[in-house]
Order: structure tokens, then sequence, then C-alpha cells
């Protein structure tokens, strides 16, 4: 009689890619350690000084890591979901997505943050449909929707760092609007 958990269980083979992802937490964690190092720890506004979030973020996914490695290294990740999705890559799909995220950086100081956020989101939701078979991505109608949801993410996000942050994004014009 097998015991289900045993048989359950990933093989050693498997577990790798799941403690690579653990190292790779906890040198990132340790790497933002070291960095935090050398930022000055003289306390600002409210008592926290520069240093507090990198030390925290530093800590923690330290901690992440350590216990990725754990839960690796003694049975591997437990109760995971089956894959979904195709077992190939949607290459036509990812090609819409990459040229969205490479678009909004090239044109991002010509078009302003606004609209080459919004392109980016449109490209990329489009990229999106097509590798989940929906049948009305070419619809111009979902094109239009898209580019509306764009725009009413972009913009609250550009207001609130211009406007509430005092972080300068590039706009289209010299308003400070658009």
């Amino acid at each position: 009689m097998t015991n289900p958990e045993i048989a359950a269980s990933p093989q050693p083979a498997a577990l790798w890619p799941q403690t690579l992802v653990g190292v790779g937490v906890f040198l990132t964690g340790l790497g933002l350690a070291v960095g935090a190092i050398d930022i000055s720890s003289e306390a600002g506004y409210g008592g926290v000084g520069p240093n507090f979030l990198p030390w925290l973020v530093s800590i923690v996914l330290t901690i992440c890591g350590a216990w990725i490695i754990w839960e690796a290294r003694s049975g591997g990740f437990r109760e995971l979901d089956e894959p979904s999705g195709d077992v190939k890559a949607y290459w036509p799909g990812f090609v819409w997505v990459s040229a969205g995220l490479l678009l909004n950086a090239a044109l991002i100081t010509t078009l302003g943050f606004i609209l080459s956020c919004t392109l980016a989101y449109v490209l990329a939701v489009q990229g999106l449909r097509r590798a989940n078979g929906q049948p009305a991505a070419n619809e111009p109608r979902m094109w239009l929707i898209d580019c509306v949801t764009g725009l009413l993410i972009a913009a609250p996000v550009y207001w609130a760092f211009t406007k509430f942050l005092a972080i300068n994004l590039p706009g289209l014009t010299n308003t400070g609007w658009i």
C-alpha cells in the first residue's frame, strides 16, 4: 500500500527549478541589502530614513527566498493547480505584448506618458485576447473599448504622479494635464 502524499509529490528532478527560483529570490534580497548599506539612515519626515524601505524589502525577499528554498527541498510546492493554457507558447501574442512595451519605451517622450501607456495597454490586451482565442479581438468596437480603458487607467496614474507626488513624467503638452 502506497502513501498518497508520497505518490503525489514531485520527482527530485522537478524540484530543482523550484529551488532555483528560491535561490534567485534569496540572492535578490541579499543584493538589495548590499545596496541598502550605502543609503543614508538619517531620519527624515516621520522619523523614517530613506533606507527604511530598501531594508524592509531586502529582509522580506531574503525570508521569502529562504522559505521557497525550504519548501522546494522538503518535497516541492504542494497543492499546485494543473498548468493552464496550451502546451506550446503562443508567439504572436508575445509579439503583440512585446511591441506594446517597446513602443511605449520608444514613444513616451514623443507622445507623452498617457498616450504611450494607452498604446502599450491596447497592444498588450490584443496579444492576450488573441492568445486566449477570443474571436472579438479584431472587432473595431473592442479596439475602441481598449483605447478608452487604457486612457482611463493611464490618465489618473499620470495625474497622481505629476500633480500629487510631484514626479515629472513626460507629457504631450507643457500644461501638465496631458
